[in-house]
């Protein structure tokens, strides 16, 4: 009797091997899933895999916002080589739709899944300017993950006024009040971006979420598309060469706010050991897929509606 259940284990074992390894050589880039590799030859169609499930093991997510550009203003812009290096290199998503007009809102989609019926690019603090559901920081706290959004030119933590290069508008955490309730709370997540390169020195000191916003000329708001590509070229080399990123499943998101009146399709880039590497995928995407994709990864519940019927990015995963 216990060879024969040995010997149907062992039947079951080699059944569920080959399952997996069959799972493990499908690529998520098969024709019809949106999705191709440019270097990739022609393959049999693999299934998509479920929007609910995104690949497991990323360590640390880091997402840089710009500012005000379709994506036909930087993808093939010689103004901005670097960030198309990066695109060719990485993955990218060239049907990446930000939600609405002006910056606020979609800040706030993108980091609690509904523009909380704000329409203008307020200033917090006031009754009508704040999201009180729920919230990204909130569900990364519940499920013991580290976070903190990174403010370029921000004189000091959790500042709530505007000054020549710092926007609250694009500070969308600070739109929370379980953010801001507590002064200690917010001081310690809501930082000034000086903060950013002591935190990169090792993977122990990288929150899990990095939000990063560069002041009004870095993210092109005030200044050219060529000066954001220059701070780009400055800033994510540090990143992709830091020990979260070369020892660590690590994902880093290059995106923008949105668009402008006529195109609000807006260039979204994955790079670093997580993205499909020289992959562009043609899925219509928002930014309630990037906020999907970070919960899917994390075995976060969906915060509103919006995102939990969002499609997760997973195929520019891998």
């Amino acid at each position: 009797m216990g060879g024969r259940m040995r010997g149907v284990r062992a039947a079951a074992g080699a059944v569920a091997l080959a399952l997996a390894v069959a799972g493990c050589t499908a690529s998520a880039s098969a024709p019809g899933t949106g999705t191709s590799a440019r270097s990739a030859q022609s393959a049999p169609a693999a299934p998509p895999p479920p929007a609910t499930v995104a690949s497991p093991g990323l360590q640390h997510i880091v997402v840089i916002v710009d500012e005000n550009k379709p994506s036909t203003a930087i993808i093939g812009d010689p103004d901005a080589p670097y960030l198309n290096q990066l695109a060719r290199s990485g993955a990218l998503a060239t049907r990446y739709s930000a939600i609405t007009h002006p910056s606020l809102p979609n800040y706030l989609a993108l980091t609690s899944g509904t523009t909380g019926g704000i329409t203008t690019d307020c200033n917090p603090p006031g009754g009508s300017c704040l999201v009180t559901g729920p919230n990204l920081a909130a569900e990364l706290d519940r499920a013991g993950r580290s976070w903190k959004l990174y403010a370029e030119s921000m004189p000091a933590p959790c500042t709530t006024t505007n000054t020549t290069s710092y926007a609250v508008k694009h500070n969308p955490f600070l739109y929370f009040p379980s953010v801001t309730a507590e002064s200690s709370y917010c001081a310690s997540h809501d930082v000034p971006y000086t903060r950013f390169g002591t935190d990169l020195a090792s993977a122990a000191g990288l929150p899990d979420f990095a939000f990063i916003s560069p002041n009004l000329c870095n993210d092109m708001h005030d200044c050219s598309v060529a000066t954001g590509d220059a701070w780009l070229r400055a800033n994510v080399p540090p990143i992709l060469a830091s020990p979260a990123f070369t020892t660590q499943r690590s994902l880093l998101v290059v995106t923008f706010d949105e668009g402008d009146a006529s195109d609000n399709t807006v260039a979204c880039v994955f790079a670093g050991p997580a993205a499909r590497e020289h992959t562009v995928s043609s899925a219509p995407y928002t930014h309630y897929s990037l906020l999907r994709t970070i919960e899917d990864a994390w075995g976060l519940n969906p915060l509103t509606g919006e995102d939990a019927a969002a499609t997760a990015m997973t195929p520019l995963l891998k």
